[in-house]
């Protein structure tokens, strides 16, 4: 299940699960084959691509052979990847044709047939901001080159209008088409085109003095209102990038400010070797096929060019980003594979004809005398060196296409072809494949032996996989949409047990999982990834949880072993990851407790703990699940529980008593964004849901207003510092009235199905936030001071 009853079915893209009902006969067949079907599409809308920008049918098919085993695409659309991507790509390709083909005809028809097929992409895949962006640099490049003509204005204007509209209607979407910054160059290349035409006209009508002086005071506005209005809502926030975006541009960005998009691996920069992996030969041919349509600009060619070069540098700056790639690099590689085949098959041609001229009457002998007096005064005998050079050449290119088949065989069987949930730990000596499947093992754990309600605390990697095969609720999944909620796992990580355990109260958690490769040498488990939980936890919780430096032994470095930090080894992803493994004999030539993922001896080996007790551990131990102990149960163990609990209420309550509760909070209104509360601190589960428990949350943080959205037992919340939004809130009904399970005279707003009415525009989520101030917060612990014997009051407004 999702996080917190996350609502899927407004959730992003929607086209991959349309699509499956349009193949039969069963679900799961249908689920399996969908990839598939979508690359041999995408191969055939590659052929249409190519062949439509070189005017060669043969050039179209070689480009088509090369998608259909390109590895890079292979890997989102090999049989059984039932994802975004699979059926994404071949709508990106498909687009471009049906764009370079209404440019070429100036028809309003194929200019609405791109829109439509660009509506199918924002449907499937939030790479339509590719498309929506070097559509209108093409057109930008057009006009600036001088190949401006109203067959580009027809296009494009026909294009944008339409695909707008179209796109608004995508919920995921929605109005975000208008106020995205991704988006702004499709408006003003619109106003540009525009703008140009009735240029033009004028030009035709009006005196050119005139002309020139109007052009000048016209551009100088335009220009001058444009940069306003963008820096304006640039401030404001009504226009706004996305961090995958900015990070396109700014390779660093993520790593400076958003960590959770720089932990993915995905979003890493691309290796060369991995260019040479998922491309192979494509990598050499594709500057040949640039260098051949530079040597022929047409409008289409242009645009093949600009997709190459944008496609190229995005590629490098992440490597999922090669998926994207690869439909381009398959396309200018058969352009320069083709011209290469094509120059050299002539003169071989050329040389057999005539090489075979014996037989040609007296005319044609002194033809052909000619032609060979030509080519030798041009440089010698240049027949029997072209002749063996087209057969080098020739040989050369048909084993390369062998080559690339092969590899392209090879790669999709040992790297694209292996369920992602079973491990492949390579081959025995005798050639039989080791696999490992120890995370099935432990879904059917988590399946038959908890609560149909238990809640899964994991880092969010694995969220997806967990609440598809083991049906239990995940805290944080693969969506990665609540940014505090991930931090606050991250820093429940990171933390000791007695920091933990009010966490993991706070959120209800009845298991933790961890991912473990040191008995196997499985290197992608939460040791690795242990630093992007602390970056990414820190980022939020700055003062509240140690800092990565804390986490570096004393040379500077992340290490597992006798030098690990105390820190480190007192949080409980090292304890629960670690524990018990110190009896266990890794290698026979090493000692006990010997970590192969990093070629260390664990630092602790004795390791107890105090509120996790382990439940379960796989086969190869690459799966460990341990039960969050009750407060009851705490109460039975020994004294250093005492100690224990005494630290845990520290942590919660600052060191000091329990606060009084004080006036009652104000209500201020319903809202729609959480982006509108400002310097927040995240509470969910039964605490998101209770107006009390909210209460105490935002007390204990020392916060003036908290915010509540509940669906069912669980739900959202934040205490926050300030309100960014509209005094009164911007929603009114659709939930915002539903009563708090804890008090009904309260109002506890609402959270995705259990709203009634719409979500607000331009919202991933459908959320009802139900904002109270506390107008005279008590002064919190070690803030009391005395005037005239009596408790001062602090404000908190």
């Amino acid at each position: 299940r999702a996080p917190w009853n996350r609502n899927r079915t407004g959730a992003p893209f929607p086209t991959a699960p349309l699509a499956r009902p349009a193949a039969r006969p069963r679900p799961r067949g249908r689920c399996v084959f969908l990839a598939p079907l979508f690359s041999g599409l995408c191969a055939a809308a590659s052929y249409l691509l190519t062949a439509e920008v070189t005017g060669r049918s043969a050039t179209g098919l070689l480009a088509a052979a090369f998608t259909a085993v390109v590895p890079s695409y292979i890997s989102r659309s090999v049989g059984g990847s039932y994802d975004n991507e699979g059926v994404a790509i071949f709508a990106l390709v498909f687009v471009f044709y049906l764009w370079v083909k209404s440019v070429n005809t100036g028809s309003m028809m194929w200019g609405a047939l791109t829109a439509l097929a660009y509506f199918y992409m924002v449907a499937a895949w939030g790479g339509y901001v590719f498309i929506i962006n070097i559509i209108p640099i093409h057109a930008v490049c057009l006009i600036v080159g001088g190949r401006y003509s109203p067959r580009l204005y027809v296009a494009y204007t026909t294009f944008y209008a339409i695909g707008s509209l179209c796109a608004m209607q995508v919920p995921f979407v929605g109005f975000n088409v208008i106020k995205q910054a991704e988006c702004a160059a499709s408006h003003g290349v619109f106003a540009l085109c525009q703008v140009y035409a009735v240029m033009s006209w004028l030009y035709r009508t009006v005196d050119a003095a005139v002309l020139k002086r109007l052009f000048v005071t016209g551009a100088t506005l335009a220009v001058g209102a444009l940069a306003a209005g963008l820096i304006a809502l640039q401030l404001t926030g009504r226009l706004q990038w996305s961090g995958r975006s900015l990070t396109l541009l700014d390779p660093t960005y993520a790593t400076k400010y958003i960590p959770i998009i720089a932990s993915v691996s995905e979003h890493q920069p691309t290796t060369w070797t991995s260019f040479f992996f998922d491309l192979h030969i494509l990598v050499p041919l594709a500057p040949v096929g640039l260098f051949f349509l530079f040597a022929d600009v047409t409008d289409a060619s242009m645009f093949v060019i600009i997709y190459g070069t944008l496609a190229w540098y995005f590629a490098g700056v992440m490597v999922r980003l090669l998926l994207t790639l690869a439909p381009i690099a398959c396309i200018l590689a058969a352009v320069g594979m083709s011209r290469v085949l094509q120059k050299f098959a002539g003169i071989l041609a050329l040389t057999s004809s005539s090489s075979s001229g014996g037989g040609k009457g007296e005319g044609d002998e002194r033809g052909s005398e000619a032609k060979r007096g030509k080519r030798k005064g041009a440089g010698g005998p240049a027949a029997p060196l072209s002749r063996s050079m087209a057969l080098l050449v020739l040989g050369g290119c048909s084993l390369l296409l062998c080559f690339y088949g092969y590899h392209s065989t090879y790669v999709s069987s040992m790297a694209y072809s292996s369920p992602s949930i079973v491990i492949d730990a390579g081959r025995r000596p005798d050639g039989q494949r080791v696999m490992y499947d120890d995370y099935r093992e432990a879904y059917f754990w988590l399946r038959q032996n908890t609560d149909p309600m238990a809640k899964i605390l994991s880092w969010w990697d694995y969220g997806y996989q967990m609440s598809a095969m083991a049906n239990r609720t995940v805290l944080v999944d693969n969506n990665t949409w609540n940014n505090t909620h991930i931090a606050t796992v991250g820093r429940a990580l990171a933390s000791s047990e007695a920091a933990a355990y009010p966490i993991f109260e706070s959120l209800d958690v009845d298991y933790v999982l961890v991912i473990f490769g040191g008995l196997t040498g499985y290197s992608s488990d939460d040791i690795n990834k242990f630093l992007w939980p602390v970056r990414i936890g820190s980022g939020v919780y700055p003062d509240d949880m140690p800092q990565e430096r804390d986490f570096m032994n004393a040379q500077g470095q992340f290490d597992v072993g006798p030098q690990a930090s105390a820190t480190f080894k007192e949080s409980v992803a090292y304890k629960t990851c670690y524990y018990r493994f110190g009896e266990v004999q890794t290698d026979y030539q090493k000692p006990p407790g010997f970590d192969r993922a990093r070629g260390r001896e664990v630092g602790d080996k004795n390791i107890v703990l105090e509120t996790l007790e382990e439940a379960f551990t796989s086969e190869h131990w690459i799966v460990r699940i341990y039960k969050v102990k009750r407060r009851p149960e705490l109460d039975a163990t020994p004294a250093g529980q005492k100690e224990l609990r005494a630290k845990a209420r520290e942590v919660a309550r600052g060191g000091q008593k329990e606060p009084e509760l004080g006036p009652e909070p104000e209500y201020v209104g319903c809202f729609s964004d959480e982006n509108m509360f400002q310097d927040r601190v995240y509470a969910g589960g039964a605490t998101g849901a209770n107006f009390n428990l909210m209460r105490h949350h935002a007390l204990q943080a020392g916060k003036p207003y908290f915010v509540l959205a509940r669906a069912g037992d669980d739900g959202h919340g934040f205490a926050f510092s300030h309100l960014a939004g509209p005094p009164g809130g911007d929603m009114q009904g659709g939930g915002c009235e539903r009563p708090c399970p804890d008090d009904p005279a309260k109002v506890c707003g609402c959270t995705d199905l259990a709203c009634s009415g719409p979500p607000a525009p331009g919202q991933e989520h459908n959320r009802r936030w139900v904002v109270y101030r506390m107008p005279t917060m008590p002064p919190m612990p070690g803030q009391t001071k005395k005037k005239g014997g009596k408790a001062q009051k602090y404000s908190r407004g």
